[in-house]
């Protein structure tokens, strides 16, 4: 992207001023290894309910975080105040945090080596830039939303919301990398209820709209048909109402990329996680199951299974030029075949599975908050051979279920036992879609589900879903991360009829 599409305001900063005091401040006290960040981070959240105002919010985090290797121990500090003299400080003190722990160090630090990428820029894709955008407009986008629902037979109550970030980062290392970058996201929500008064209970129905790498044209229609959502929504809701209860059993299941995506995130992208898979890490997620001593072994799933890590795809919710260990980003395999055949690896742990260049997964939420190895677009590549359509894998399934839009999940702490339900379910005959059902769960082991995959869709069918807030570390820290995957049919998974679980 052209350099001028980076914030001005950040640009103004004494971005070179500050990281130069910095890192030669940490080379006089002895720093083998320093990186500089500097970070402003906006964010901006508007929420209605019933076409009424309930919150704007508005949040800026800026600041300075040195990152050093002293005797081949980490230490980190941070501050909020942008002056050189603040820069020579904050260094000072994370050569101190080093020498502090040196002594219970259980190892020294080793990186895995990277070509210097000097005076680079990256900007992500998007035409409008969302925090240009009045709240005013933000507002009567929304409310026209909301009303639009509250107009519909059987709407009570309409949910209607919108988050936008906007990121500068710039970064800078002893070995000569600086790096400027700035990227946007975007996550709109709206969710339309309906209340049963007779019996108190209440159905919902949400936008399968994830959130994206997009700009305001998003929500004004680029990359999401949002009139034809909003005239369908009612009419999904009061067949939801009206459906009848799964029965439980043994099901053939055509799952859309507004559900597996999901299903991808919690048992590939957090098992595939390095630092977990070596039990280094098991904040918020657990370990994993997929241990480096089954790397190139494992059989994860069928040969029809092919994902891939991928910091590049436009769009992505975890897209970015290079990562907070200065690495260029890139794309590469975890699972091929059905085999485990990768990780995602930051600079650090790369030289632990042998390998000499990071896949760029270091990233930190904040410059107060040091780097950890965070989730690339982890995603299900389609079938290149055959174009299937949603359709075509339907007409092959005699007795299941297809299931669109996520909901909630539960996993177990090495990723593998889970549980998923969805947004709609349609119950699948003769190849034909034949009406909805409720109260569905899909449960499994992960390699069981992987192993029963039977085909998935084509190119024409690949679809970036994600999240703004995947959970890691402690201190916990939140990244956003995308999952692409076309549709896909799983033969004979066990679903549970969640109501009868829950009595």
């Amino acid at each position: 992207m052209a350099p001028d599409r980076i914030d001005p305001a950040f640009r103004a900063l004494p971005l070179h001023r500050l990281a130069d005091a910095a890192l030669s401040r940490a080379r006089e006290l002895g720093a083998t290894h320093a990186d500089v960040r500097i970070e402003r981070i906006e964010s901006q959240s508007v929420d209605l309910r019933d076409a009424g105002v309930t919150s704007v919010i508005d949040a800026t985090t800026v600041g300075i975080g040195v990152r050093v290797v002293v005797d081949g121990t980490w230490g980190f500090a941070a501050h909020v105040e942008l002056t050189p003299e603040r820069a020579v400080a904050t260094a000072e003190r994370a050569v101190g945090v080093a020498r502090a722990l040196a002594p219970v160090a259980r190892e020294r630090v080793e990186r895995a080596d990277e070509p210097v990428h000097a005076g680079v820029e990256w900007c992500s894709d998007y035409a409008v830039d969302p925090l240009s955008v009045p709240i005013a407009d933000k507002v009567a986008l929304l409310g026209d939303w909301s009303r639009r629902l509250l107009d519909a037979d059987g709407v009570d109550h309409v949910q209607a919301g919108l988050a936008v970030v906007r990121e500068n980062k710039f970064y800078a290392d002893l070995r000569g990398t600086s790096t400027v970058q700035q990227r946007v996201r975007t996550a709109p929500g709206l969710t339309a209820t309906t209340v049963d008064r007779g019996n108190g209970t209440f159905e919902t129905m949400s936008s399968l709209a994830p959130p994206a790498g997009r700009g305001w044209e998003y929500v004004t229609g680029t990359g999401w048909d949002w009139d034809d959502e909003i005239a369908r929504l009612p009419g999904w809701l009061a067949e939801k109402a009206a459906a009848p209860s799964v029965e439980p059993g043994r099901y053939d299941l055509v799952i859309d990329p507004s559900n597996l995506w999901l299903t991808i995130h919690e048992s590939v992208g957090h098992a595939t996680e390095y630092d977990r898979a070596i039990g280094y890490e098991a904040a918020y997620a657990g370990t994993s199951f997929a241990t480096p001593d089954l790397l190139g072994s494992l059989r994860y799933g069928s040969e029809r299974m092919h994902v891939t890590g991928d910091r590049t795809v436009p769009h992505g919710l975890a897209t970015v030029g290079y990562d907070d260990d200065g690495v260029a980003t890139t794309e590469w395999d975890l699972v091929r075949d059905g085999v485990l055949v990768g990780y995602q690896l930051d600079r650090t742990f790369a030289p632990r599975l042998g390998l000499a260049r990071s896949n760029g997964c270091a990233y930190a939420d904040s410059p107060h908050h040091v780097p950890l190895q965070r989730m690339a677009n982890v995603s299900l590549r389609p079938d290149p051979t055959a174009d299937r359509t949603t359709d075509d894998l339907i007409a092959h399934v005699d007795d299941g279920i297809y299931i669109v839009g996520d909901r909630s999940w539960s996993i177990d702490m090495q990723r593998s036992n889970f549980q998923f339900t969805g947004q709609r379910f349609y119950r699948i005959r003769n190849g034909e879609l034949a009406g909805q059902l409720r109260d569905v769960a899909y449960q499994s082991v992960t390699t069981d589900f992987w192993g029963s995959l039977a085909a998935v869709g084509g190119p024409s069918t690949w679809r970036l879903y994600g999240a703004m807030n995947c959970g890691k570390g402690q201190p916990g820290q939140s990244a956003p991360v995308g999952h692409g995957c076309p549709p896909a049919l799983f033969r004979q998974v066990r679903v549970l009829n969640t109501r009868e679980e829950a009595e």
